[in-house]
């Protein structure tokens, strides 16, 4: 066995149904007196209750978290902090509302805990990407680090199959680049293959019965092992372009992995022989971005950036984009094999 490094991240987790009864007692354990909830407007009634839960020790709700994090809205969010002097964070939601929590934290260093709605797994890393300009600039930091997760399967049975599969993929991808990462490590390998496994079995199970306890517990379960697996190592190629559509032109996040991961897995696997071995155990299958994207595509996942808003002149910006500031990546990065992978997901090719 190689040398290795393992960093594990500090937080707490809750894991369940019926956990988030709890959140009172996190909120005392953390010594929290005046808190703000943060949500996305559609979700204002249904954390109203929270509100209730924790009785006078809400701060009430901003209700305005949208997707890349906008430094605009985090703004207007931190003069809430300030007026009502908020001294702790609630994020209930998806990766919205979490990186919103999470832009807060890294400017005033308050406390948070995160309730995710969805697989999308950020909850569980130090990470942050904010959007200004049309751009997405991505740092990490221990000060974004939620305190308290508590993943609650209750409040996944509502989610729709369309977002439970983006979700559930995009949480897939984490894992997927963890396997083949610059700092990978046998650990975080063994945690991705159980994440993937997990959410690979879990979304047909939910498209077939959304209601199912079983699946959306298996879900969750596997989104929260993604989701370390991503706060532990570092990214390639594919959360790279997926920063880069989202930044650019303002695409699902995570419609954008869905329709990514496939084609960057293809372009990546002759480079990472090791990583293609363990995904073709997670998955069952000899070729594993097949499988992704038959999975994606069966259970009605868009799989063509054109679908969801992307301009054909689009591809060559994109391109460039990548390789302005590249990440690092196990195969090289040459104009000529990205653009044909990004072609390829424009279009939705099989991969």
């Amino acid at each position: 066995m190689q040398n290795f490094v393992y960093n594990s991240q500090p937080g707490r987790v809750l894991f369940g149904t019926g956990t988030l009864h709890q959140l009172p007692q996190e909120v005392e354990r953390l010594g929290l007196q005046s808190v703000l909830i943060l949500s996305t407007p559609h979700q204002e009634e249904q954390v109203s209750s929270l509100a209730a839960l924790i009785g006078s020790k809400s701060a009430g709700i901003f209700a305005g978290a949208t997707m890349h994090t906008p430094v605009s809205v985090t703004e207007r969010a931190l003069e809430i902090v300030s007026e009502r002097k908020v001294d702790g964070l609630i994020a209930v939601g998806g990766g919205s509302t979490t990186g919103l929590g999470k832009a807060i934290a890294l400017r005033t260093d308050l406390p948070q805990i995160v309730i995710p709605t969805t697989y999308a797994g950020s909850e569980m890393t130090p990470i942050l990407g904010e959007t200004t300009d049309g751009r997405k600039i991505t740092q990490s930091s221990p000060k974004v680090l939620p305190e308290v997760v508590i993943y609650d399967v209750d409040l996944t049975v509502t989610l729709p199959v369309s977002l439970s599969v983006s979700s559930g993929i995009n949480a897939i991808a984490h894992a997927v680049e963890a396997l083949y990462a610059r700092d990978r490590n046998p650990i975080i390998s063994i945690i991705a293959e159980a994440g993937i496994r997990s959410l690979f079995r879990a979304l047909p199970a939910i498209a077939q019965d959304p209601s199912s306890r079983n699946g959306r517990s298996a879900a969750l379960y596997g989104a929260w092992l993604c989701g370390v697996c991503l706060g532990s190592v570092g990214m390639a190629l594919h959360h790279k372009i997926c920063h880069v559509l989202g930044g650019a032109f303002g695409l699902s996040h995570a419609e954008t992995h869905v329709a990514i991961l496939p084609h960057a897995l293809r372009f990546n696997e002759t480079a990472a022989p090791e990583a293609l071995t363990t995904l073709r155990e997670a998955v069952g299958h000899q070729d594993p971005a097949r499988a992704l994207f038959d999975l994606g595509r069966s259970l009605g996942a868009k799989m063509a950036l054109k679908d969801f808003g992307m301009p054909a002149e689009g591809v060559d910006r994109a391109v460039d984009l990548t390789l302005e500031t590249p990440y690092w990546n196990p195969r090289p990065l040459e104009r000529e094999g990205l653009r044909q992978l990004v072609s390829n997901a424009y279009e939705g090719n099989v991969p």
